[in-house]
């Protein structure tokens, strides 16, 4: 039998997942609860797509922080994307990307995990 020459994790891929920000925060201090929730945002995008190198984009960080340090939203529809590491020197082979999605009109509820074909 032969073996496949990529493992799961090493594969190139795009996902849109809803993070609930709301059970991750519960019972943290109102102070720490907008930083709090990008740690969060980062230990699920590791957590999802096997990597140790989690980048947040400015935009996501923006809307996490948009309703201040204590109100921060209830869920988040995120993009996370894991690419290659195109520096030479760096420790991991790959690191995630995580985005903002388009959350539709309708609201959140019933979206579940997508994958998204990547254009570029």
């Amino acid at each position: 039998m032969q073996r496949p020459n990529k493992t799961r994790k090493e594969e190139v891929v795009t996902r849109e997942y809803t993070i609930n920000l709301h059970k991750r925060l519960h019972g943290c201090t109102f102070k720490k609860k907008a930083p709090k929730a990008i740690k969060e945002i980062r230990k699920f995008a590791q957590k999802a797509m096997g990597t140790k190198d989690v980048r947040v984009d400015v935009k996501l960080n923006k809307q996490i922080w948009s309703k201040g340090i204590r109100s921060v939203p209830r869920r988040v529809r995120v993009r996370i994307a894991r690419r290659r590491n195109e520096d030479e020197d760096a420790k991991e082979e790959l690191y995630s990307l995580v985005t903002v999605a388009e959350i539709p009109s309708e609201g959140l509820s019933g979206l579940g995990t997508t994958v998204v074909e990547d254009t570029d």
